[in-house]
C-alpha cells in the first residue's frame, strides 16, 4: 500500500500532501509506549533505591510550546512545576535517554500553596506561561526563570484557565468553584467581568480557535453553554443532549423559554475541546459518555464511543486531537485519558482503534474489577506539534511518552513473539512426555506381578 502511494507520487497522479496524510496516518495509528525516562533527580543526587519519576507526588497538569514544540512544561500535585527540553535527553541508561528538567521549582510561600491544576503558555510567546491552582490564585510565569510576575486570587478553586489561541486580547476564562465564568485581563491586570448561567461550580473553559470573542464553558450541572464576551447578556446558547437537529442561533419563542433547561450531560461536565475548524466541539462529562457537536447548529451528532470510557472527579479531563493536517478530511483521531489507559478513537464515529497502556505496568499495578486505579491514573495528555508524539502524564510522578513504532521495533517484536511461542511449545511437549512417563509409571505400580 505505502509502495502505491510512492508511485502514484512519482508519477504525479497524487500531491504530496496526500502521501503526507498516509504517512502521519499510519505512525499515529502505530503510537505505543516508549522507554523515555523523566526524572526530577540527578544520578549523583539520587539515592539507590529511590524510584524515577518527574514529580514525586505525582504529575497533574502537562503543555507543550507550539513554536519550536521544543518544551514541555509539567505542574505536580505538590505544586512543583519543572520545564524539560525534549530535545536534549540529559542522559542514558542501557540506549534508554533520560530527561531531567531544565530548570524546576518546588513548593514555596512565594509560589503555589496546593497543587497545579493546568498549564498554559501564552499562545503568541513561549517564554511566560500561566498556572492555575487548587489554592485559588492564577499566576503568570516566566518561561526562563520560572519566577512569578503576577498572582490573581479568584477566591475559589481554579480548575481550569484557557487562553484564545487567535484573539488579540489577553483574556484568561477560568473555571472555578464560583457558578460564573471568570475573565482575568492580563493586560490591566483585573478580573473584567464574570459570564452567569450556570447553576454549579464551572469545570472546564475552551476558546473558539476562529472567533475570537467565543468561548464555551462546562459544569457540575450538566450544562456547556456558548458565550460572546461582547455582549451585555453574554449567553450565545446551549447544548442539549436530546437535540440531533440544533437551535443555537434561532431566536424562536420554544428556544427562549427551554434555553435553560438543556443537558449537555447527565452530570458535571470536565472536558471541552474545538476541533481545529472550530466546526466541532467534543464534551465529556460524569455520565461516561464523550459527545461531538456541531457548533454552527448546536446538534448532538450521536457519535457513540461506547461503554469504556470512565470520568470521575472534578479535575479536569481532556481529550487529544492530532493535527488535522496529518489526517484525511473527516477522519480525525482523538486520544482520550482513560485512567489507567489512553483510547484512541476516530471522532466522528466512535470507532475504537487503540487501547495504549504502559510497558512498565505491572499486573499488580492494575486495578480489580469494579474499583479505580489512583494510583496508575492519566491526569493529563498533551500532543507535540510538528511531530507524531504523545505525552501523558501519571499520579505516581511519570511522565511518560507516546511514538510510532518502527519497523526494526515491530521486528524485533515479531520476533519475541516467535522466540516466546517456541518456548512454550518447548515447554508443552516436555510436559507431555512427562504425563506419558507418569501414566507408565501409575499402571506398572498398580499391575501385580506373579513369579512361577
Amino acid at each position: 500500500m505505502n509502495t502505491q502511494y510512492l508511485l502514484n507520487r512519482s508519477y504525479g497522479f497524487n500531491r504530496n500532501e496526500i502521501l503526507k496524510r498516509f504517512t502521519a496516518t499510519r505512525l499515529i495509528y502505530s503510537l505505543h509506549p516508549t522507554s523515555v525516562t523523566f526524572s526530577h533527580s540527578s544520578s549523583a543526587t539520587r539515592a539507590l533505591d529511590e524510584r524515577l519519576s518527574a514529580h514525586p507526588s505525582g504529575v497533574n497538569a502537562l503543555t507543550i510550546d507550539k513554536f519550536e514544540s521544543r518544551y514541555l512544561l509539567s505542574g505536580g500535585a505538590d505544586s512543583s512545576i519543572a520545564i524539560w527540553d525534549l530535545e536534549t535527553p540529559a542522559g542514558y541508561d542501557n540506549a534508554t535517554a533520560i530527561y531531567q528538567p531544565l530548570s524546576a521549582v518546588s513548593k514555596t510561600s512565594e509560589k503555589h500553596k496546593l497543587g497545579i491544576t493546568q498549564l498554559s503558555f501564552y499562545p503568541f510567546d513561549s517564554l511566560a506561561f500561566l498556572t492555575s491552582s487548587y489554592d485559588h490564585t492564577v499566576k503568570v510565569y516566566s518561561s526562563e526563570t520560572l519566577a512569578a510576575s503576577a498572582s490573581f486570587n479568584l477566591d475559589s478553586v481554579v480548575y481550569n484557565i484557557a487562553l484564545s489561541p487567535i484573539a488579540s486580547h489577553l483574556l484568561v476564562a477560568c473555571a472555578t468553584q464560583h457558578p460564573a465564568v471568570r475573565l482575568v485581563d492580563l493586560r490591566s491586570g483585573a478580573s473584567t467581568h464574570s459570564l452567569a448561567g450556570h447553576s454549579g461550580a464551572v469545570l472546564s473553559t475552551a476558546w473558539s480557535p476562529t472567533r475570537e470573542h467565543v468561548l464555551t464553558s462546562g459544569a457540575t450541572d450538566g450544562s456547556v453553554r456558548f458565550w460572546d464576551i461582547r455582549r451585555s447578556v453574554g449567553e450565545l446558547g446551549h447544548l442539549d443532549l436530546e437535540d440531533s437537529v440544533g437551535v443555537i442561533g434561532k431566536t424562536t419563542s420554544s428556544y427562549d423559554q427551554n434555553s435553560f433547561q438543556g443537558k449537555a450531560h447527565k452530570g458535571p461536565v470536565n472536558g471541552i475541546v474545538w476541533t481545529e475548524d472550530g466546526k466541532h466541539l467534543l464534551t465529556c462529562g460524569h455520565d461516561q459518555r464523550i459527545r461531538v457537536w456541531n457548533t454552527e447548529t448546536g446538534a448532538n451528532t450521536l457519535a457513540n464511543f461506547g461503554p469504556m470510557v470512565k470520568n470521575s472527579g472534578l479535575a479536569p479531563l481532556i481529550p487529544v486531537l492530532p493535527p488535522a493536517q496529518f489526517l484525511d478530511p473527516g477522519k480525525d483521531v482523538m486520544f482520550y485519558p482513560n485512567e489507567h489507559e489512553i483510547l484512541g478513537y476516530e471522532l466522528f464515529d466512535g470507532k475504537l482503534i487503540r487501547r495504549l497502556r504502559r510497558t512498565d505496568q505491572k499486573h499488580d499495578d492494575l486495578p480489580e474489577k469494579g474499583k479505580r486505579n489512583i494510583k496508575d491514573r492519566i491526569t493529563a495528555l498533551a500532543w507535540r506539534a510538528h511531530d507524531v508524539e504523545l505525552y501523558s502524564a501519571h499520579a505516581d510522578g511519570n511522565i511518560v511518552a507516546w511514538k510510532p513504532r518502527t519497523e526494526e521495533e515491530k521486528e524485533l517484536d515479531e520476533d519475541e513473539v516467535v522466540e516466546q511461542e517456541e518456548a512454550e511449545e518447548k515447554e508443552s511437549s516436555q510436559k507431555r512426555k512427562r504425563n506419558v512417563l507418569e501414566d507408565i509409571y501409575q499402571d506398572l505400580t498398580r499391575k501385580k506381578i506373579t513369579f512361577s
